[in-house]
């Protein structure tokens, strides 16, 4: 055996680290070797499960003969784990279902409670043996976000660790082959197909790029794992505005969907708010559980939602219990009060208002009346997700809607979200619309604005883009070294905003630029309503910029923009991180994940070219700013995702100015001074550029 000389000062430093080797192979014990550097975990013997008991000498001089680094693990006292336990390792996992959210929960508590890292790390090497493997990943990922000694390290994408949830099954089969039969070093990347999930007869698949997107639906993953449900610790869940960000991230992405699809031909989303109709769309997604070692059952077309009974769950629901909810729901808005369990009633103001109603929607531990307004966002998505086997006769799990990894690949998911906005809605239009006052900002003009492309003024173009993705680290059990696969997604030319401003305050002062894009026609061709084309509004980009007195320029560009996330980071190889965490050279490294995919900036448009209308607004940024040190923090992508131990940095509602209704007849008619729209063009070319490499 290789004798390997290390010392504590070294582990100690190393702890850290170590965390994300348990993000390696995830369901490959820890005692084989993890990362690029061939770590190995050295257990006490009491930490290996029964069946590895008798040969646990062997086990460790096995794995840890070639190893380059052996992790000393510590023995310490176990805390119960009784409870999150009893989720077999071989299942799936869903945060919309309620036992799971209390066993992760728990999870969450024993992992933020250890003393230290290196007693974290014990308690994860004897857990990741036993834990089922997507809810021992989430409560680590949660517990290292949130914990003041693990700042600094950057969580694998999911899609590294679990890639079986974003892509066609016959890729990890090539994938095996090729890691298996080419020499390392000379491995062919596997090519994931476009449309795998429907044929061109179905006229949803028109629209699946969007929805089976792998960033989009890590967006919507990595979103969840900011913004749990439950835990002891309070502030791991009650973070700033939690509830209005809820309802505004989920109601920008009904109206990029929305817009995505009438540049297919396709209507808006038909609302879901008939429980008891049948759901016309069937869904098929060809995904096979590496876990679970099961395919992902299918929704076939017509299926109705039914009574719960599944005792393996312990879910026992009626689906009036969907409509108790709904009712009550709507009854708060139209009272403009929340009832609380002791009977007081709360008003929904126009300040706190839309993030009180968001967390009673998205059931949490800060809801403020969880037993009267029950939990129809999450319920909703398990009622959908067992449609097929309501009373597990068949012993199926949950389709794909009862996963955030995997949701919204379902039409059914856009249909049920469209019917939640449509009820935040009702709240929206109760309150009083803005006046003028509260938009302009004295002084400032915006005279014009427009977009500088390569494609000329006021053009953008869209097309497909092949792009590699490293799937090594999620591929248990076959030959160490790089596995990458080539997937297809939409792709657009890069620009620049150009807006020409005119300050007569006769002082410089500091401005809020909001952009935002919106379509122009509904889906007959017809002009859309301004309130119409207000719930469609789509943010773009908003940030903070000194405007001098007398005319000036500012030139933003695309790539900034406070929606989205790059590529690299989407899909960013933990591999490729610098330094050790916070060091200076992984400076640039350490972001949040949480981020709308660049790629996704702008709908798809057509090829004769898709009219849109652009639109720009300074507001005062006196009236808007929150006053906070983001040094070190996330804070790029922050419209739909906020910002880490944060406040929103916005102090307007969000949405705004388009959050409300309007007394405006059209857009033209809501303009004031510091406002200007521009007329755009989407033109979509369907070729496919590979992605070079950066």
């Amino acid at each position: 055996m290789k004798l390997i000389r290390y010392s504590y000062r070294t582990i100690m430093s190393d702890a850290k680290k170590n965390l994300l080797l348990f993000f390696d192979r995830p369901t490959e014990p820890c005692f084989m070797q993890k990362g690029e550097e061939k770590a190995t975990f050295e257990l006490p013997a009491n930490y290996y499960p029964d069946k590895y008991k008798s040969a646990s000498s062997t086990l460790g001089n096995r794995f840890g003969a070639d190893a380059n680094r052996r992790i000393l693990v510590q023995n310490i006292s176990l805390p119960n784990l009784s409870l999150p336990m009893e989720l077999g390792y071989n299942e799936q996992f869903s945060l919309f279902v309620p036992k799971h959210r209390r066993m992760a929960g728990n999870l969450i508590d024993i992992f933020m409670n250890m003393r230290n890292v290196d007693d974290l790390v014990s308690i994860c090497s004897y857990c990741q043996m036993r834990i089922n493997p997507y809810m021992f990943n989430y409560c680590l990922s949660v517990a290292i976000l949130h914990r003041d000694d693990t700042k600094g390290l950057n969580i694998p994408t999911f899609a590294e660790t679990f890639p079986d949830k974003f892509m066609d099954p016959r890729v990890f089969r090539k994938a095996r082959e090729v890691s298996t039969v080419v020499l390392p070093g000379n491995r062919l990347p596997v090519v994931i197909p476009q449309n795998y999930t429907a044929s061109d007869a179905e006229p949803e698949q028109r629209v699946a790029y969007f929805r089976e997107d792998i960033g989009l639906n890590l967006h919507h993953w990595h979103w969840h794992l900011v913004y749990p449900f439950d835990a002891a610790d309070r502030r791991i869940v009650d973070k700033d505005r939690r509830g209005e960000l809820f309802y505004y991230m989920h109601q920008q992405i009904i109206a990029r969907y929305s817009v995505e699809r009438m540049c297919n031909g396709l209507s808006r989303p038909k609302r879901y708010n008939n429980f008891r109709e049948p759901i016309a769309e069937g869904y098929f997604p060809k995904l096979d559980s590496q876990v679970a070692s099961r395919a992902w059952p299918p929704r076939f077309a017509g299926s109705t939602i039914r009574d719960l009974d599944r005792p393996v769950d312990q879910i026992r629901a009626d689906v009036s219990e969907l409509e108790t909810w709904r009712d009550r729901f709507i009854q708060a808005i139209e009272e403009m009060a929340v009832l609380l369990p002791n009977g007081r009633k709360v008003p929904l103001d126009e300040e706190t208002g839309m993030d009180v109603l968001g967390n009673l929607m998205e059931s949490s531990i800060i809801s403020r009346n969880r037993g009267f307004y029950g939990d129809l966002h999450n319920m909703g998505h398990v009622f959908i997700s067992y449609s097929h086997d309501p009373d597990h006769r068949n012993l199926e799990q949950f389709g794909v809607m009862g996963d955030s990894a995997t949701a919204m690949r379902d039409p059914v998911f856009y249909r049920w979200h469209a019917y939640i906005d449509d009820i935040f809605q009702l709240y929206k239009n109760k309150l009083t619309p803005y006046s003028n006052d509260k938009f302009d900002f004295p002084g400032i003009r915006v005279q014009s604005v427009g977009i500088s492309s390569g494609s000329g003024q006021d053009r953008l173009s869209t097309q497909w883009e092949q792009s590699t993705l490293e799937l090594g680290r999620g591929l248990d059990f076959t030959p160490r070294g790089s596995v990458l696969a080539k997937f297809t997604h939409l792709q657009h030319d890069e620009f620049n905003y150009v807006i020409e401003v005119n300050n007569t305050s006769g002082a410089g002062v500091m401005g809020t630029v909001r952009l935002f894009m919106a379509p122009v026609n509904d889906e007959q061709g017809r002009p859309l309503s301004f309130d119409e084309q207000r719930r469609l509004m789509m943010e773009m980009d908003k940030f903070t910029h000194a405007i001098p007195a007398g005319s000036s320029t500012i030139r933003r560009a695309s790539t900034l923009s406070s929606v989205t996330i790059p590529y690299e980071r989407t899909f960013r190889a933990q591999s490729s991180r610098p330094g050790d965490p916070g060091s200076a050279e992984a400076a640039e490294f350490d972001f949040c994940g949480c981020g709308w995919p660049h790629h996704l900036l702008i709908p798809k448009g057509t090829t004769r070219g898709y009219p849109i209308v652009l639109f720009c607004m300074i507001s005062n940024w006196n009236d808007d700013r929150v006053v906070q040190d983001l040094v070190g923090q996330c804070n790029d992508a922050a419209s739909y995702c906020g910002i880490r131990d944060r406040k929103y940095p916005d102090r307007r509602p969000m949405g705004f100015p388009f959050d409300r209704p309007s007394r405006a007849s059209s857009l033209q008619d809501f303009l004031t001074p510091n406002m200007a729209t521009k007329p755009c063009t989407i033109f979509f070319s369907d070729n496919v550029r590979v992605r070079s490499a950066r």
